[in-house]
């Protein structure tokens, strides 16, 4: 029995209860929620998770990191450590995009070390398979497809991206409208190309009761796939992309009326003034289901610095009802990331996440704000560090400088705000 069927059968799991309890609301609540597809546990049947992650309406925003090998890189210890440093620093699940040299060995170290849910983009081993079988694309058949969606399955995936909405019809208006950046998903891609060669369409769509069936059996959390994401923000909320949301919904509908969870997929890159329009379609289209972003990135402009841009959209975005981030780094558009640009980007995607919770009055965010505050207030220094989301940063540029009285800092030393205002107000806080 999937976590669905569990909650409509009016009953509360052992995951329930944690979830409710990590959120701090009522497990009722957390039921309700899976019941309608609002709510969803990413979790494998078939895997332990150490931290679990609840995702949608009225919970914390959470954060993806996502790691992984490449052609030019693939040292899995490397990725192991980058996903451990990104959940030190509270990435709330895992997406394993490896494309490099020996994709299921590095899927299963990642699982295994993983205390989170990990999530993989099966379309990427597919595609590889068969070129190294084929030698072209356009000869990958459905078999080939759904031996890698069971062979990951069994390996323990809690969440697969599947872009089934990449149908011909959106790649039809794709054709007859344009872009800037016609495809920037590599998945869409690799289906439009398919697609486009066989004259056919997308195996997802088409067989997407087998993908259901998959999901049902080791309860894999379906995050529905925007292959049409716009990758520049001129092409933002267009026919393509809006035909691919439209899609996504009724797949929702069919995978949760099976009992499968479902997370939706957003985009990308999209103006500031379209990012409140892009979360209202996407639970107007998709039943309100959990709303997953890559930024969204507002502005074109600022390489290097991607993963401000992505948490200026991110916060904006979460405010309004997004309840899923996926993290971007520096490195975004120029290389595969190191170490630091992990750290980065989950810290930066951490305070998106955050502020947008405390916009939309989710229990509990203000809460830690008030805290940090008075901790600052009484110029109680250890305590702001353990308080913050990045607790290594603060704790080094404060021992970097050394200001004349321990309880100010060199900004302003004698003439420090805060104590001018207690010597009127007094200390209360």
């Amino acid at each position: 029995m999937t976590l669905i069927e569990t909650a409509r059968k009016g009953k509360i799991s052992t995951q329930m209860r944690d979830v409710a309890r990590n959120e701090g609301v009522d497990p009722e609540f957390i039921r309700k929620g899976i019941a309608k597809g609002r709510i969803v546990i990413p979790k494998n049947a078939h895997r332990k998770i150490s931290i679990l992650c609840g995702i949608g309406q009225g919970l914390r925003t959470k954060v993806n990191a996502n790691i992984g090998t490449s052609k030019d890189s693939s040292d899995i210890k490397t990725e192991v450590v980058k996903m451990n440093a990104a959940i030190d620093l509270g990435a709330d699940a895992i997406m394993d995009l490896s494309t490099g040299s020996d994709i299921k060995k590095t899927r299963r170290a990642i699982i295994s070390e993983s205390r989170v849910p990990v999530g993989t983009v099966p379309i990427y081993e597919i595609v590889i398979n068969g070129l190294a079988k084929y030698g072209a694309i356009k000869n990958i058949n459905v078999d080939d497809i759904f031996d890698v969606l069971e062979s990951q399955a069994r390996d323990g995936v809690d969440f697969f991206t599947i872009h089934a909405g990449v149908v011909r019809q959106a790649v039809a208006a794709l054709q007859k409208y344009g872009r800037i950046l016609n495809i920037v998903s590599r998945g869409g891609a690799f289906l439009a190309k398919w697609m486009m060669e066989n004259q056919k369409e997308n195996p997802f769509y088409t067989h997407f009761d087998r993908v259901i069936d998959i999901a049902k059996r080791y309860d894999i959390t379906l995050s529905l796939g925007d292959g049409f994401r716009p990758g520049a923000i001129a092409d933002a909320t267009d026919r393509p992309q809006i035909i691919e949301l439209t899609t996504l919904g009724k797949l929702q509908k069919r995978a949760l009326n099976k009992g499968v969870q479902v997370i939706i997929e957003g985009p990308g890159h999209v103006p500031l003034n379209q990012v409140e329009a892009n979360v209202i379609l996407e639970k107007e289209l998709c039943n309100g289901a959990p709303f997953y972003v890559l930024g969204p990135l507002v502005t074109d402009v600022a390489p290097g610095y991607d993963h401000i841009t992505a948490a200026i959209g991110g916060a904006l975005a979460a405010g309004k009802g997004a309840d899923f981030l996926c993290y971007v780094t520096p490195a975004e558009h120029l290389r595969l990331p190191t170490i630091d640009d992990v750290k980065e980007g989950v810290i930066a995607s951490k305070i998106a996440a955050h502020a947008g919770d405390i916009a939309k009055g989710v229990k509990g965010a203000m809460d830690w704000d008030i805290a940090i505050s008075k901790a600052r207030h009484d110029r109680d220094w250890q305590k702001q560090f353990s308080l913050a989301i990045d607790k290594t940063k603060p704790k080094k540029y404060r021992s970097s400088s050394k200001p004349d009285v321990q309880d100010v800092c060199t900004m302003c030393g004698e003439y420090c705000s805060i104590k001018i205002s207690d010597q009127c107000f007094g200390r209360s806080a």
